[in-house]
């Protein structure tokens, strides 16, 4: 049997960044060596780095949009944050969000849903950081980042900051069916 204090914040958002990391380090601390971490201009993923640098067997991903998530052309993830990760050990992936583009572009067209859409959003039932950790983990093993079948620590977060955090066996998104949330360590309870 495997005993785990879960946490609930009152509510989403950046104020809960601070506590998440202190979870990350934590789960460094028991021997979880793949983090996956959401970052859109980088600031988190770049504080995430250099909070474990130097901790030995360590693999954090940093995951950003894609170049042009916000209109054409426009990358997110800012230079400096991108350097500082790389600096202290980390990868950086900037990834399509698996459940967003193609399918919210088909389905705002014409008007309908498709399948992506109905997972994100039944994902969004546990919360949106739950769901920004299930993306993230298959795009970073779809990159080659973190080997599938692993545990993982993985970070999410709603708008802003992170306040999710979890761990799941990865997957690669061709094979989603077996991702799986083993242990939610954080979430906001709204």
């Amino acid at each position: 049997m495997i005993t785990r204090e879960t946490y609930y914040f009152a509510k989403p958002g950046p104020e809960n960044t601070g506590f998440c990391l202190d979870l990350l380090e934590k789960a460094v601390g028991m021997g979880f060596r793949h983090l996956v971490v959401p970052s859109t201009t980088g600031a988190s993923g770049a504080l995430a780095a250099s909070r474990l640098e130097g901790s030995r067997d360590v693999n954090l991903v940093v995951v950003g949009h894609s170049v042009g998530f916000k209109g054409p052309n426009i990358d997110e993830f800012l230079e400096e944050n991108y350097k500082e990760v790389v600096r202290c050990g980390g990868k950086v992936l900037k990834a399509t969000i698996l459940t967003h583009s193609l399918d919210t572009s088909l389905a705002d067209l014409f008007k309908g849903s498709a399948p992506t859409l109905v997972i994100a959003n039944t994902l969004r039932r546990l919360g949106q950081g739950l769901k920004v950790a299930c993306e993230i983990v298959m795009e970073a093993v779809d990159a080659g980042l973190i080997p599938e079948g692993e545990e993982v620590m993985a970070v999410g977060g709603t708008a802003r900051g992170w306040d999710t955090v979890a761990i799941i066996r990865s997957a690669a998104s061709k094979r989603f069916m077996q991702l799986t949330v083993l242990e939610i360590w954080a979430k906001p309870r709204g």
